[in-house]
């Protein structure tokens, strides 16, 4: 987490601008009652779907034992609790008997550990009487999806803590398939460890050609381990003669060709990527078909899908809250607000884990500071000709590195990551 040098202290405010305080009182009373009921959400995960690591239960015990000794709290108004769903800072809580809202702990507000994310495991105070549970820790996660925010004097924002896997969606389209973008999601994927795995939607924008192509390509970039997936909106999940006889065979062929180049094809094969157990986040710009696979997942509508502007295929904001859904088999996707962009900086570490044959030539190199494009003595040049790296692979990590160096050297002096 990118921290600033000490000044001045000011107080922690509360979602909405308000001091944290008792739960509905004031500014903060109106920005409570404008959130949703929590009876009326659908697909949230029940407790019996989540599971804490033992790390995170023993630390449990730890802390309700020394907030009760310091008379914070007593000791039967604590337990265990996953924060599903974030509403204007406002977390939705589920806990082994209740699903609740919360506010923050005063004691929590002035720890430099406050910010909580979807995923997140918190001790929760239930006391009695009160409309609003209040969160009195934040357990330590055992990862966190985070991305850089802000410029110079940025910070890196949690996305969703507690990740197992990252599905990045990127959409088709009349420029094929965006590795950028998918080299970026799996970069903060493997910087976390996180496995990952690409959906590539809208595939009924391309010839079979091109989405042979298309699948090829990811493939190269992430190798033969990284499963790939391909879907349309098109794809009702099962061919009969209920479709068009021309979409029939479009897909029939779209979904050999698919197969033929190593991928999965359909919503089946999304779905078998989080099995029961398994907490998975959705990346992906506005725009990239999440709503409608998220949608296809659940098995009815739940979320609202929106246009694409045709001049530059990208969407507009669908997905507002920060929250967490149920798949009807069991597994659990955060489904997080699209993201115009995925600025990588300090992730040096998950660049030598997503591409370790390329990091292992660089280090090889006859200059430490070696940029891997012109220099004499360059073992990854050299790789490169030998065929021992493949192309995609180090143009994704020449290119990745290169922004790193430059977006670490424009950082105030009083930033650390």
């Amino acid at each position: 987490m990118a921290k600033r040098a000490k000044g001045k202290k000011t107080r922690a405010k509360a979602p909405g601008g308000r001091r944290h305080g008792n739960a509905g009182q004031g500014a903060g009373a109106v920005a409570v009652s404008s959130l949703p009921d929590l009876p009326s959400l659908r697909d949230l995960p029940a407790w019996e779907d989540l599971t804490p690591s033992p790390e995170q239960s023993s630390e449990l015990a730890r802390v309700c034992q020394e907030l009760a000794e310091a008379g914070d709290a007593a000791l039967e108004e604590l337990c265990m609790g996953c924060v599903v769903r974030l509403d204007r800072g406002f977390p939705a809580i589920v806990t082994q008997g209740s699903l609740v809202r919360a506010e923050f702990a005063t004691r929590l507000t002035k720890s430099d550990y406050s910010k909580v994310a979807v995923g997140d495991w918190v001790c929760v105070r239930l006391p009695s009487g009160h409309q609003m549970a209040q969160v009195m820790a934040i357990l330590t996660r055992t990862n966190d999806i985070a991305r850089w925010r802000g410029g110079s004097r940025g910070e890196k924002q949690t996305l969703a803590a507690n990740v197992g896997r990252v599905l990045v969606v990127q959409a088709l389209g009349s420029d094929g398939v965006s590795l950028d973008r998918i080299a970026r999601s799996a970069l903060i994927a493997a910087d976390c460890h996180a496995s990952v795995a690409v959906v590539l939607t809208k595939a009924d924008r391309l010839s079979v050609a091109e989405l042979a192509k298309a699948v090829s390509s990811v493939r190269e970039l992430l190798g033969a381990e990284a499963p790939v997936v391909v879907t349309s909106s098109m794809d009702s999940g099962r061919f009969d003669a209920s479709q068009d006889s021309a979409d029939f065979v479009t897909l029939d062929a779209m979904r050999q060709a698919t197969e033929s180049a190593g991928a999965s094809w359909g919503y089946g094969h999304v779905a078998g990527l989080v099995p029961a157990g398994t907490v998975a986040i959705v990346l992906g710009e506005s725009g990239a078909g999440k709503s409608t696979l998220l949608n296809a997942l659940l098995g009815h509508e739940a979320l609202e899908t929106g246009a694409v502007r045709t001049k530059d295929d990208a969407g507009r904001h669908i997905t507002v809250a920060r929250r967490m859904v149920r798949l009807p088999q069991g597994g659990i996707i955060v489904d997080e607000p699209g993201l115009r962009s995925l600025p990588i900086v300090g992730h040096e570490r998950g660049l030598a884990l997503l591409f370790p044959e390329v990091a292992e030539e660089a280090q090889r190199c006859r200059f430490r500071d070696c940029t891997h494009t012109h220099e004499p003595g360059c073992a990854v040049r050299e790789a490169l000709e030998t065929g021992a790296c493949k192309p995609a692979r180090v143009d994704a990590y020449v290119a990745l590195a290169q922004e790193m160096r430059s977006s670490a050297s424009s950082l105030d002096p009083d930033i650390v990551l």
